[in-house]
C-alpha cells in the first residue's frame, strides 16, 4: 500500500468541500485529476473513502477516519518544513493556555500533541472555560493564548485574533428522516421539526436566533452540553439539530447512523482561532504554539 502526498492533500480538498468540482476549484486543478487521484488512492487503501450522489461526496466511515489521519499527516510535514526552516533550536519556558468547550474537543488534541512533541521542554498549563470569561485571563495577562470561537468576541479593543478554521452550520438528521431524502431544504421546512440543541459557545443562540428570525419560536426537545448526546438524540429520531461542520460525525457512540444536509438560506458560520492581548509581548512558548497551530492548518490548504 502506497500513497503520496498530492493524493491526500486532492482528497483533504474534495472531503471538505463534499464535491469534485468544489475541490478541483479550491485546488485550481480539472476535476478528472481530483477524481483520478481519489479512485486510485481508495485502491491503494482498499477501501471506498466517499459515497458518491448526485449533489456530490459524503465520507464513508472508512473516510472520516482516513480524514483524520490524513490531516495529521500533512500537519507534521509541515512542521518538519518549518523545523528545519528555522533550524533546530530548543523553546523552555511556561505556556498558559485557554479553550473552550468545543474546541477542546475538535480543535486542540492535534494541535497540542503535536506541539509537545516539537516542544517537549515547554510546560503547558491549559484552563477549559467560558469564552467571556477567557477573554477575561487574557486582557489580564493569566493565559498567553486561547483556542476559542471568535465570532462572538466581546473585547475586541483589547484582543487581536487569527481565524484558522471557519465551518458552516448544516443539519443533521437520522438516516430516515423524510427531509433526508430531499435535494434542497429550507428554513421553513426546519422550523416545524423537534430541536436538540447544543448549549455550549453560543450555538444554542446561533440556532434558535436563525429559526426566530422566521417568526415562529423553535420548538426544543432538548437542550444539552454533550455534543455526542446530540449525535445520539438524532440518530434515534427525537430531533434535530443546526450544527457546524466542525463537529459533526456520520454516527452516533451506539453506531446509529446520521447525515447532514445544506439549508438554504442565510445560515451562520462558526469560527475558531487563536486570542492573544493586544499589545502584549507574546512569549517565545506561545510564539511557536501560534506557528504550530498556523502550519497545521496551512496544510488543509496546500
Amino acid at each position: 500500500m502506497s500513497f503520496t502526498l498530492k493524493q491526500i492533500r486532492y482528497f483533504i480538498a474534495a472531503a471538505e468541500h463534499g464535491s469534485v468540482s468544489g475541490a478541483s476549484q479550491s485546488l485550481s486543478i480539472s476535476q478528472s485529476a481530483v477524481t483520478a487521484s481519489i479512485k486510485d488512492l481508495e485502491a491503494a487503501l482498499g477501501v471506498p473513502l466517499f459515497e458518491r450522489h448526485a449533489r456530490g461526496l459524503n465520507l464513508t466511515v472508512e473516510g472520516q477516519e482516513f480524514l483524520r489521519h490524513a490531516l495529521s499527516i500533512l500537519a507534521e510535514v509541515a512542521n518538519a518544513t518549518r523545523v528545519l526552516a528555522d533550524g533546530v533550536k530548543r523553546v523552555s519556558g511556561q505556556l498558559n493556555l485557554g479553550v473552550t468547550a468545543l474546541t477542546a474537543g475538535y480543535v486542540l488534541s492535534d494541535i497540542l500533541s503535536k506541539y509537545r512533541r516539537l516542544n517537549p521542554d515547554v510546560d503547558v498549563s491549559a484552563i477549559e472555560d467560558v469564552g467571556e470569561y477567557l477573554e477575561h485571563l487574557i486582557v489580564g495577562g493569566e493565559l498567553d493564548v486561547a483556542v476559542m470561537v471568535t465570532s462572538n468576541l466581546k473585547n475586541h479593543q483589547s484582543l487581536q485574533y487569527e481565524i484558522f478554521e471557519v465551518s458552516s452550520f448544516r443539519l443533521w438528521l437520522p438516516l430516515d428522516h423524510r427531509l433526508a431524502r430531499q435535494q434542497s431544504i429550507t428554513l421553513e421546512e426546519v422550523i416545524n421539526e423537534q430541536l436538540i440543541v447544543l448549549d455550549v459557545d453560543e450555538m444554542e443562540k446561533e440556532a434558535i436566533k436563525l429559526l426566530s428570525a422566521l417568526g415562529n419560536r423553535p420548538r426544543i426537545a432538548f437542550r444539552t452540553r454533550s455534543v455526542e448526546a446530540v449525535r445520539s438524540l438524532v440518530a434515534t429520531g427525537a430531533g434535530v439539530a443546526l450544527l457546524p461542520d466542525l463537529v459533526y460525525r456520520p454516527w452516533s457512540l451506539e453506531g446509529d447512523r446520521i447525515v447532514s444536509r445544506d439549508v438554504s438560506g442565510a445560515l451562520p458560520v462558526l469560527q475558531v482561532g487563536l486570542v492573544w492581548r493586544r499589545g502584549s509581548k507574546i512569549s517565545e512558548a506561545a510564539r511557536e504554539f501560534i506557528a504550530v497551530t498556523q502550519a497545521q492548518h496551512a496544510a488543509r490548504g496546500r
